[in-house]
């Protein structure tokens, strides 16, 4: 499983359906992408600290961007970027998920369901 941002922002930010989710994971997993917008939302290097232990006791497995993911991301934008409005994180977490051959969890169904053959598990807030 492959979570996406947004489910991890409502976790930090409290919602308790975030952490249960997240808690039934045997581990957490996340794109490079994932790790850098929650980089460019932190408001302290204490808040950073804090979510760098948290993901150390989760055990997260940060994976790195690479050629064949790049490769996937650019086939999605060219299709989808005008008709569908993909942008580039997406993509590029979408690419990560697929190489991988992981589901996505995430809440935000709308930035994902025009990606042929990815599997999408939706989180509820």
């Amino acid at each position: 499983m492959l979570v996406d941002t947004d489910v991890l922002i409502w976790h930090l930010r409290g919602l308790p359906q975030a952490t249960r989710r997240l808690d039934q994971l045997p581990n957490l997993t996340i794109s490079a992408v994932t790790w850098l917008e929650l980089l460019q939302g932190f408001r302290s290097k204490a808040e950073m600290a804090a979510v760098q232990k948290s993901f150390e006791m989760r055990r997260t497995q940060r994976l790195p961007l690479t050629p064949a993911i790049t490769e996937r991301a650019t086939v999605l934008m060219e299709a989808l970027s005008l008709s569908d409005g993909l942008q580039l994180g997406d993509a590029l977490i979408a690419a990560t998920a697929l190489e991988h051959n992981l589901t996505l969890l995430t809440g935000n169904i709308k930035h994902f369901v025009p990606t042929e053959s990815l599997k999408i598990e939706r989180f509820e807030r």
